[in-house]
């Protein structure tokens, strides 16, 4: 007993999980993917702010170094004997510089072609004088016509960090030439890398966070509308399983999901109308079999036993064959059926006149019509046609038609046939007179085992079977069968054949039958 609790409880957990795990996936692959994209949404800002930022800075520390550099360049010569940069009348542009210097946060300095120090606003403080300038920096300065650099200045800023460094060669007379006789660079702290990352992540995860809140609030409420009608549906399945096919999803959109939920819910109505027509049939077959059963037996016991005379024997003997012929109907059906589920309903087409069988399916109803004096019109209309079908499978449909016909017939009523050829196909319609079928049942009437009267009051010998096997029948010719019906007016079955094969005679002279029933239809 105690093993068996733990089973249940192991198997509740479990369905729990299952049921909580798609939403699970939903959120944190929701999640996942803001969080991505917040990294590479920053990763990439902060990439485009810092190249902006620099260009900036290069732009403004070169156009300032070559101001600068015209300022020094009256005041600078070259010493040819000491080979080196000689500046004069410091005073008159060391204000100017200094000024500069102080309004820009920069360093300015100047250096011979060797990369000593000349000039500095930092004067006592200055860094740049215990050491030369690396000599790639100004032979860059040199060749290129200016130069540009994040970092270190070859190692002379490795106290302080990183720096926006510019510089520009300022040129001289040397021996009548004009060459270069030093170098002019401005220096200034690279704040961004130092001081700007902190400010621009600080305002960027406070707007993540935010961000990050609202958007998990959204995945959340998306995720959990998501998997609530897959959990609907698995929920209904379940009550499938055991029978119970009143289990409907709520449509809440128009998306996939809602039209997922439109197909389970028209499923379900399937299920349920199949269910429905199966329960059905077993009542109609119990009944079908019982009461021929029943008859037989009473009949035949009571010829043996002799409380039937001798001379009635052949008129029960006559209702036994009735009872038999009904059994051999329901066997017929039900063998048709088992060969159409397995796909094994083939057809042997030949060539035959539909107008000599339907005329010959008539005439075996001959005496019901005249007990119920229906009148038979549209057959004077009618010539002998000539298809290409499966004569037997033609039979069962047409047979089908005309009792359903006859049997649903108002007494006094009239049944209608015509004929209408195209050069695709023809179509022949049966038409009577009586209480119509009820528009709720029309999408249903080709269905197996479906039967419009549940009562049996009127349908007492069908099994829900005919129609649907006469819309197999067609449709295994290439054709197909209609209904039309307005209640307690008329009903009419349409079956349409390809004209593959098709001739057309002249008229033929009706047989008796026919002509016997028009007389009687203009006497009455």
């Amino acid at each position: 007993m105690k093993q068996r609790t733990d089973n249940r409880r192991r198997k509740r957990n479990t369905r729990f999980r299952v049921k909580r795990s798609l939403f699970k996936k939903y959120l944190i692959f929701g999640l996942a993917i803001v969080l991505t994209s917040f990294i590479a949404l920053g990763f990439t800002t902060y990439l485009f702010v810092q190249r902006s930022w620099e260009a900036e800075k290069r732009s403004d520390l070169t156009e300032n170094i070559t101001h600068i550099a015209e300022i020094v360049s009256p005041v600078a010569s070259y010493d040819a004997v000491n080979h080196t940069l000689v500046l004069r009348e410091s005073s008159r542009y060391g204000l100017t510089l200094s000024t500069i210097s102080g309004i820009i946060g920069a360093d300015i300095f100047i250096v011979d072609t060797a990369g000593v120090c000349k000039f500095c606003t930092e004067s006592e403080n200055c860094i740049h004088a215990p050491s030369a300038l690396s000599s790639m920096v100004i032979s860059l300065t040199m060749l290129q016509g200016s130069y540009f650099e994040v970092g270190k200045l070859e190692g002379m800023y490795d106290h302080v960090g990183d720096r926006y460094t510019a510089g520009v060669p300022i040129r001289g007379t040397v021996n009548g030439e004009e060459k270069v006789i030093g170098c002019c660079y401005i220096s200034s702290p690279a704040t961004f890398i130092s001081g700007l990352p902190v400010t621009f992540l600080q305002i960027f995860f406070v707007a993540a966070a935010i961000m990050l809140i609202i958007i998990i609030i959204f995945v959340t409420s998306m995720s959990f509308n998501m998997s609530r009608p897959l959990k609907q549906m698995s929920n209904a399945a379940k009550r499938f399983a055991v029978g119970d096919f009143s289990a409907r999803v709520k449509v809440r959109s128009e998306d996939e999901l809602g039209e997922l939920a439109n197909a389970f819910n028209n499923m379900a109505d399937s299920l349920a109308s199949s269910e429905g027509m199966r329960r059905a049939f077993i009542s109609n077959v119990s009944h079908e079999l019982k009461t021929p059963m029943t008859t037989i037996a009473g009949f035949i016991d009571g010829m043996l036993d002799g409380t039937i005379p001798q001379e009635r024997h052949p008129h029960y003997m006559k209702i036994v064959s009735i009872e038999v012929k009904r059994l051999s109907r329901l066997v017929t059906s039900m063998l048709s059926l088992s060969r159409i589920d397995r796909g094994e309903l083939k057809i042997s087409p030949q060539k035959f006149d539909m107008f000599s069988m339907l005329i010959t399916i008539l005439a075996s109803f001959e005496q019901r019509i005249i007990a119920r004096k229906l009148h038979i019109t549209g057959l004077e209309s009618f010539r002998s046609l000539t298809v290409f079908a499966d004569p037997d499978l033609m039979y069962q449909v047409i047979y089908n038609l005309i009792e359903n016909a006859v049997k649903f017939t108002n007494e006094g009523g009239t049944i209608n046939f015509a004929l209408e050829e195209t050069n695709y196909d023809i179509s022949v319609k049966i038409s009577n007179t009586g209480p119509g079928i009820p528009p709720e049942d029309i999408r249903y009437i080709f269905d197996r085992f479906y039967k419009t009267d549940k009562s049996r009051s009127m349908d007492k010998k069908g099994m829900g079977l005919g129609l649907f096997i006469a819309k197999t029948i067609m449709r295994l010719h290439g054709g197909d069968i209609f209904v039309e019906s307005r209640v307690n007016e008329y009903t009419r079955f349409t079956f349409r054949l390809p004209t593959n094969g098709v001739q057309t005679q002249p008229k033929e002279k009706k047989n008796n039958f026919v002509e016997t029933t028009l007389n009687s239809e203009k006497e009455e």
